[in-house]
């Protein structure tokens, strides 16, 4: 899309029988790729909570409310969008390429007072967690309307870890970067996992690796009428499985050697 790719990745479809294309208040994971000198011209989300985590590459946000911020790796990003956001995002030129995570939670009520936050962040600490994003209220520097925390690491190769764990909290994890190994299974990037308890899980890196957690109340409440989450175009969960198989022979095809 001239310089714009995403990935979309949908948490409530690596269940066995999925029902919703989120899960819980996750509604999904947008994994963004902007190339220098592009422009996604101002836009409205409603009842959408966008985290803007951006580890490579500096995403400059313009807004009716706030104007202008530049987030980066030492700066975050939340929207509470509510009843109603609009936003634009460019990179220069002269700024390297971008690639991020927008991570879109359900609020608990539908169109609730408009919000944004932006400021830094401590730094990341090597081989520990790092506490981003919780709810209202709560001990994050960061918070969205809504039972989820969200935490990321560095993992130097080598190096084992224990996901973060709350009561009742099931856990949803993105490899950014790198190659991790968990429960015995290998994990490489843009590979998404999810673990629908609150019991321990540990990780192993295979290579120096970011990953990012996500700590989800399964059954909080949720207002599933966000612009971008819960988009009217997603499609039904019953058809996820063939989808993707679709998908998967598809890339089996274009990643075929040709023969001369």
């Amino acid at each position: 899309m001239g310089g714009f790719k995403i990935r979309l990745n949908m948490p409530g479809w690596l269940l066995p029988r999925p029902r919703d294309h989120g899960y819980g208040p996750l509604a999904m994971v947008v994994e963004s790729m902007l190339a220098p000198g592009r422009l996604i011209a101002m836009h409205e989300h409603r009842n959408d909570e966008i985290l803007s985590w951006v580890p490579h590459g500096v995403m400059r946000h313009d807004d009716r409310a706030g104007g202008r911020l530049v987030t980066d790796g030492a700066h975050l990003m939340v929207m509470n969008a509510g009843r109603s956001f609009w936003h634009s995002e460019e990179t220069l030129p002269n700024d390297p390429p971008l690639r991020m995570l927008q991570i879109l939670v359900r609020p608990h009520t539908a169109d609730l007072p408009s919000h944004i936050q932006h400021g830094p962040i401590a730094a990341a600490p090597d081989n520990r967690w790092r506490h981003l994003v919780g709810e209202e209220g709560g001990a994050a520097p960061f918070f969205v309307r809504n039972a989820i925390d969200i935490f990321d690491i560095r993992l130097e190769a080598g190096v084992s870890a224990t996901f973060p764990q709350g009561p009742g909290r099931h856990l949803y994890f993105y490899v950014f970067s790198g190659a991790i190994e968990v429960a015995d299974v290998g994990f490489s990037e843009a590979d998404q996992g999810l673990f629908p308890s609150d019991g321990p899980l540990a990780l192993r890196a295979s290579g120096s690796s970011v990953v990012v957690a996500f700590l989800i109340e399964p059954d909080a409440p949720c207002a599933r009428q966000g612009t971008l989450g819960d988009h009217r175009k997603i499609p039904a969960p019953f058809l996820a499985r063939p989808l993707l198989q679709l998908l998967r022979w598809r890339n089996r095809l274009v990643e075929r050697p040709t023969t001369n």
